[in-house]
C-alpha cells in the first residue's frame, strides 16, 4: 500500500470515528433531554451503593431459602419431588416415565393431535423447507408464508379480520396488555386470571383492580365506581379457567361491555378445541357475535400441539400490535416448524369435529363419576380441566406421588400457585382417554386420598422447628 493510500485510509478511519462519535453524542444528549436528571441521580445512587452494600449471594436470598425449606420438608416426610418428571416419549392420554406406562393427566393435548399423522407430516415438511428457526424478528427478516397462513386460519376460526402470533403464550399476554395500556388506564380482571395477564398489567403501569371470580355484580360495582376516571378500561377473563375448569359468563360480560364501554379481552388458552360444537371456543359456546369481544388471546400449546400464542380481532388492533408490541417487534418470529404444526392442528380441528364431542363426553363423565363417589371437583363444569380438591399442599404432593404406583400421572397444584387450603390435583382430560382409564384413575385417587386423610398426613406432619434454620 502506498503512503498516499495509507494516509487516505487513515484519514478515512479518523473521519469515520469522528462521525460515529458525533452520532453517539447526539443519541446520549437526546436520551438526557428525555430525562434530564436521570443519569445524575443513578450515578449518585451507584456511588452510595458501592460504599454501603456488597453484592448479595443468591444462596442468601429468602426466595432461595424457601425453595430449600420446601425441598427439606419433602425429604423429612420421605416424599420425592412430584414435579419435573421426565417423559420418555410423547405424552397424551398415556405416557412412559422411569420405564413405567402410565395413564396421563398432565398433558394439554386435549384433542390428541400431538401425534396426528398430518400434524407430524406438516412439521417435518416445514423443517425440510425452512429448517428450524425464523432466525430474526419477523419485522426485520423472520417472516415466512406459514406465519401468514396460520394467522389467517386463526382469524377464520373466530370470524374476525386478522390475527398475529407470538413465540410464547405467556409473552402474548405480557406484550399485548403492556402495548395497549399505560399509566392513565385501568384493567379489571377476574381474581383467578392467569399470572401472565397480571404481569402484563404491571408492565403497562395501568391501575389494576380485580373482581370476585365470575361475580359480575362485583365487576359492575367496580365499573360504576371508576367510571370516567381513566383514559381506557379493559376487562380480562378466561374462557375455561385453567386451575378450576369453570367458564366465564360471557353473555353477562358482553352486556356490561355495552353498558360501560370497556375493551373485553378473553383468554382462550384452555377453550379453543374445547368449547363450542366445533371447538371454536367461548364465543361459539355462547353464540356471541364476533364484534362483541374486542381481544381474543390464546396459546398454541394446548389443542394445537405446538408452542406460542396469538391474538385475534380487528385489522386495526393487529396493526397496532405488530407495530408496537415489544414481544412481537423485538422477538424472533415463531419457528416455522411450530407454525406448521399449529396450522395442521387447526385443519384437524375443523376436519374432525368428533374429537371435540369425545372430549366433552370424557370431561363430563369424569366429573359425574368422581362426584358420585364423594370426590370434590371444585368449580369444574366438566370440560378439559377437572380439579380434585385436596386442601392441604403437602397431602396433595404426596397423593400425586402415591398415584404413580397405581399407574396414574397427575400433578398437584399447591401453595403459592393457589392459596393454602385450596391445593388440588389437576386432571387434564383428553379426547383419547377411555372410560376404563377414567374409572381406574378416579377409584385409585379416592382410595389413596382417604388413606392420607385417615393418617392425618399433611402440613401438620412437618417438623417446622427443623426447617426454621432455612428460613
Amino acid at each position: 500500500m502506498s503512503e498516499d493510500s495509507k494516509s487516505a485510509n487513515g484519514t478515512g478511519n479518523s473521519t469515520g470515528r469522528a462521525v460515529r462519535s458525533s452520532v453517539l453524542d447526539y443519541m446520549r444528549k437526546s436520551s438526557s433531554a428525555a430525562a434530564p436528571d436521570r443519569f445524575d441521580r443513578s450515578t449518585r445512587r451507584a456511588a452510595v451503593s458501592r460504599s454501603l452494600r456488597a453484592t448479595p449471594a443468591f444462596e442468601d436470598l429468602p426466595e432461595y431459602k424457601q425453595v430449600v425449606a420446601q425441598r427439606s420438608a419433602g425429604e423429612q416426610l420421605g416424599m420425592g419431588n412430584p414435579f419435573y418428571r421426565a417423559h420418555e416419549g410423547s405424552a397424551g392420554a398415556t405416557t412412559r416415565i422411569d420405564g413405567q406406562n402410565l395413564i396421563n393427566f398432565a398433558s394439554y393435548d386435549y384433542l390428541g393431535l400431538n401425534r396426528h399423522p398430518k400434524v407430524m407430516e406438516a412439521a417435518k415438511a416445514a423443517i425440510d423447507r425452512y429448517a428450524i428457526s425464523a432466525s430474526a424478528s419477523r419485522l426485520v427478516g423472520g417472516e415466512r408464508p406459514i406465519h401468514t397462513q396460520l394467522e389467517q386460519q386463526i382469524a377464520g376460526i373466530y370470524d374476525v379480520e386478522a390475527a398475529v402470533t407470538f413465540v410464547s403464550g405467556y409473552l402474548t399476554n405480557v406484550a399485548v396488555i403492556s402495548a395497549l395500556l399505560g399509566p392513565n388506564d385501568l384493567v379489571i380482571h377476574d381474581e383467578l386470571i392467569h399470572n401472565s395477564a397480571v404481569s402484563g398489567i404491571r408492565l403497562s403501569g395501568a391501575t389494576r383492580r380485580f373482581f370476585k371470580h365470575n361475580d359480575l355484580k362485583n365487576l359492575e360495582e367496580l365499573l360504576m365506581a371508576t367510571a370516567g376516571e381513566y383514559r381506557r378500561t379493559m376487562v380480562i377473563v378466561e374462557g375455561v379457567y385453567s386451575m378450576d375448569g369453570d367458564i366465564a359468563d360471557l353473555p353477562g360480560l358482553v352486556k356490561l361491555k355495552h353498558d360501560y364501554g370497556f375493551w373485553l379481552m378473553v383468554d382462550e388458552a384452555h377453550s379453543l378445541g374445547v368449547l363450542g360444537q366445533r371447538g371454536f371456543g367461548t364465543m361459539e359456546h355462547f353464540g356471541i357475535a364476533p364484534e362483541d369481544v374486542d381481544i381474543r388471546m390464546g396459546t398454541l400449546s394446548k389443542t394445537t400441539s405446538s408452542c406460542g400464542g396469538y391474538v385475534a380481532g380487528t385489522s386495526a388492533l393487529i396493526d397496532v400490535l405488530k407495530a408496537s408490541a415489544g414481544g412481537f417487534v423485538y422477538s424472533v418470529g415463531l419457528a416455522p416448524v411450530l407454525a406448521a404444526a399449529a396450522s395442521a392442528s387447526l385443519e384437524a380441528l375443523c376436519d374432525e369435529p368428533e374429537r371435540v364431542g369425545k372430549l366433552k363426553r370424557n370431561g363430563q363423565y369424569f366429573v359425574e363419576q368422581a362426584t358420585r363417589i364423594g370426590l370434590d371437583t371444585g368449580l369444574s363444569v366438566g370440560y378439559s380441566v377437572v380439579p380434585i380438591m385436596v386442601g392441604d399442599s403437602v397431602r396433595a404432593a404426596r397423593l400425586s406421588n402415591d398415584l404413580i404406583a397405581d399407574g396414574v400421572n397427575v400433578l398437584p397444584i399447591i401453595h403459592p400457585a393457589v392459596p393454602e387450603g385450596q391445593a388440588r390435583l389437576r386432571f387434564f382430560i383428553t379426547s383419547d382417554h377411555t372410560f376404563e382409564q377414567l374409572d381406574h384413575s378416579i377409584a385409585v385417587t379416592e382410595k389413596r386420598l382417604r388413606e392420607l386423610e385417615a393418617a392425618n398426613f399433611g402440613v401438620s406432619s412437618v417438623d417446622f422447628a427443623a426447617l426454621s434454620k432455612f428460613i
